[in-house]
């Protein structure tokens, strides 16, 4: 619990902690910071959530600040690990269920939208237009009509070409699409051919294909197909579904020192709700998992689901050192002046919010959801990187918390959480909900119920910030070469 220093209050999370955090800011020690409980000595593990989150560079008096300036990580690079199980059971819950769109697949989108979803960066722009016309026309008949601008499917190479391909794939068979046009230019390294190969079997009816190069006039033809999936996706009407169907992904950015105190634990109160429902969560940003991996590892419910999550954090480390970059270049300068000063802080935060649940699978980027319960997901802690690739998962929506705020939105709803109520009364066009109320009133499961709540209202179909303010963006992960 709070306790007084000084006059300002502060928080002490776990008994081992050597560090407090200061909850209201002084002169000398912003808000979110940490201040040494005891004297801690060069070379002495500091002690946060209970874990060390790196080690101290000078002699640390009590009641000081504890920062970048006396205190270093102590990640290194891949390692042995060894398995050792922590299952927990979800606690039992009453089934709770949302107004969504049942598909003919047997999903459940929770939006009714058509998209336009470009094979390359080239037709950006008509596509865009198609969108413009199309919604001043038959926006009414549905959620809205969207494409997201890239600038990849020609003149590149290897997995960067197939990351691609898999990612805008993977968005044909959203759920939370009604309609989709896929939108080619035809001479493309992704050619109309081999990308309708790879999307597979589609409802010839919801899913229409456009290549730009083989009609007089592209947009004339575009929009009497956006006219025929509106009217069909028209007849869609919302029903009472489980919510035992609904996958959410689990985002942060903009990370501060109150990240893992509030709405990260929330967020992982609501992933533990979900999964004792039978739904899905999936956690990505694996670099933010480094320092915490086995805490993640130890809820893996058997020894191949671990195998995986090894693999899936040591792969990540030798991606960044093949780049000649070490594994521990983060937290960044925002997080940094929110409180956070190493990676093993920032992960240690940002893994809460998987909660308790048992790990069921691991993901390969471009890989859908296959189990329910929690999933890792490989990629990185880019913010609309990892939007897009939950979104590519199958994610309905996305629970995205932030200390410092950010109005983006990926091709899903995405929640912004913020961790502190300063935040959410400066920034009210961007927060949707208020996680700072906890360090008031430290009642987490209360919390947790009022924002499961929300959440099956914004599934039902309440607008977010970011669908409000028609802030949708993708971004796909590039490494190789560009031609």
């Amino acid at each position: 619990m709070p306790h007084c220093r000084n006059k300002a209050m502060t928080l002490t999370i776990h008994p081992n902690d050597n560090v407090c955090v200061e909850l209201n800011g002084t002169p000398e020690i912003p808000a979110g910071h940490k201040i040494a409980l005891r004297d801690i000595h060069k070379g002495e593990n500091i002690i946060k959530y209970g874990f060390p989150i790196g080690q101290a560079t000078e002699d640390i008096p009590q009641g000081t600040w504890v920062h970048s300036h006396n205190m270093a990580t102590n990640l290194s690079e891949t390692l042995t690990y060894t398995y050792e199980p922590q299952l927990t059971e979800p606690p039992q819950r009453t089934p709770e269920t949302f107004l969504g769109y049942p598909r003919a697949d047997g999903r459940v989108g929770i939006r009714n939208e058509i998209w336009i979803i470009n094979t390359v960066g080239c037709v950006n722009e008509t596509a865009a237009r198609l969108a413009r016309e199309a919604s001043a026309l038959y926006g009414d008949r549905v959620d809205g009509i969207f494409t997201f601008r890239h600038p990849y499917g020609c003149s590149q190479l290897g997995e960067d070409h197939d990351n691609t391909r898999r990612i805008l794939a993977d968005l044909v068979h959203h759920p939370n699409a009604a309609g989709v046009l896929v939108l080619s230019l035809g001479c493309e390294n992704n050619t109309p051919a081999s990308f309708r190969e790879l999307v597979g079997p589609v409802d010839p009816e919801r899913v229409r294909f456009l290549t730009t190069q083989e009609v007089d006039d592209e947009i004339d033809e575009g929009l009497k197909i956006l006219d025929e999936l509106t009217a069909l996706a028209a007849r869609d009407q919302r029903r009472p579904c489980s919510a035992s169907q609904l996958v959410i992904g689990l985002k942060c950015g903009g990370s501060d020192g109150f990240s893992g105190i509030t709405a990260n634990p929330l967020i992982g109160q609501v992933s533990d709700l979900l999964a004792a429902q039978g739904g899905t969560t999936v956690l990505t940003e694996v670099p933010e998992m480094f320092g915490a991996e086995t805490i993640l590892m130890s809820h893996c419910k058997n020894e191949a689901v671990f195998d995986k999550t090894v693999s899936l954090i040591n792969d990540f480390k030798d991606y960044f050192t093949s780049h000649g970059q070490v594994v521990y270049e983060n937290p960044s300068p925002g997080n940094k002046a929110g409180g956070i000063t190493t990676l093993e802080e920032k992960s240690l935060g940002c893994t809460q919010k998987g909660g308790r649940s048992t790990v069921q699978d691991v993901l390969r980027y471009g890989e859908q959801v296959r189990h329910r319960g929690l999933n890792l997901l490989q990629g990185p802690g880019n913010d609309i990187v990892a939007c897009t690739a939950l979104a590519s998962a199958g994610c309905h929506l996305i629970l995205f918390s932030t200390g410092r705020g950010t109005p983006l939105g990926g091709p899903v709803p995405t929640i912004k959480v913020a961790t502190n109520s300063d935040l959410a009364r400066r920034k009210p066009g961007w927060i949707d909900f208020d996680a700072g109320r906890l360090l008031e009133d430290p009642d987490m499961e209360k919390a947790g119920d009022d924002f499961f709540r929300y959440i099956l209202e914004v599934a039902s179909g309440r607008s977010t910030c970011n669908e409000k303010n028609g802030y949708r963006e993708i971004a796909i992960w590039k490494d190789g070469v560009t031609l």
